[in-house]
């Protein structure tokens, strides 16, 4: 196995990591969700004293805010595990290029996995696993 090859295995590996650890904590939105289900049916729960009950809005708005983030994070999370397959089967090179980019974002762990992905996507070497063609330079052009 030559060292471009066991990178990308490493690589592969390391996004089905960060990937589950991503579903896992995408999942924290659904208290923000459950919270909000129960200011829209059951708003007396927050009543104390023969205070006012809290408006419906807030209810909707910490359920709807809590589901786009929920899935935001999902899909997110689902297309860094489906990248990592991708890396292990060499194929789709530029949406894990592209992946690698939007997992700088998601720091600490998927800056460090991203930048490593970039580095090692960019290699001359790892293009030509993916089946890329590489110009070559030519001496006697100026």
């Amino acid at each position: 196995m030559t060292p471009d090859e066991e990178h990308l295995r490493l690589l592969s590996i390391f996004h089905y990591i960060v990937g589950g650890v991503g579903c896992f904590f995408a999942c924290m939105p659904l208290i923000h969700m459950g919270l909000g289900l129960v200011f829209i049916l059951s708003p007396e729960t927050f009543v104390e004293n023969g205070g006012e009950a809290p408006p419906a809005f807030f209810g909707w708005l910490f359920f709807v805010m809590g589901l786009l983030f929920f899935l935001i994070g999902q899909a997110i999370s689902i297309c860094i595990i489906v990248s990592g397959r991708f890396l292990a089967k060499r194929k789709r090179y530029m949406f894990s290029f592209i992946l690698g980019c939007i997992e700088c974002i998601l720091f600490p762990f998927g800056t460090v996995l991203g930048i490593f992905t970039i580095i090692v996507l960019s290699r001359d070497s790892v293009k030509e696993l993916y089946g890329k063609t590489i110009p070559q330079n030519d001496a006697n052009i100026p």
